[in-house]
């Protein structure tokens, strides 16, 4: 099994950018509609919101009625999570909490990506 997350996103070239400035590595995967990159055994991908609409339909709730409400959050465990952080921040982010040890053995410092999703770049304390 490989996982898959797919964040639903304003203008998938803008996310396009931002991932490929916070993660300082190029897509596996850009065309129109999609955009992925790999995150050791996942992927994240990203999708216009009216993509998933026109694939969808009815069926959901329009993503873009939630723009600005956290709907996700991508938790990364790297070598070093201050150097992901500003890269984020120097990106378009907004810092949510800096680097700080977390009662569950991590240290974690928290942003919010330009579609309202959760950053945490995190590495373990203990």
């Amino acid at each position: 099994m490989r996982a898959q997350l797919i964040f639903y996103v304003r203008d998938q070239e803008t996310s396009a950018r931002f991932y490929r400035a916070v993660l300082a590595a190029a897509p596996v995967l850009d065309v129109p509609g999609m955009t992925q990159f790999a995150l050791g055994d996942a992927i994240l991908g990203l999708m216009p919101e009216a993509g998933i609409l026109r694939l969808l339909g009815s069926e959901l709730p329009d993503p873009a009625s939630a723009r600005g409400v956290p709907r996700a959050e991508l938790y990364l465990v790297v070598d070093d999570p201050a150097a992901y952080q500003r890269r984020a921040l120097s990106a378009g982010a907004r810092e949510l909490s800096p680097l700080l040890p977390r009662s569950w053995g991590d240290s974690a410092s928290y942003a919010l990506d330009p579609d309202g999703h959760v950053l945490a770049f995190a590495h373990a304390t203990a």
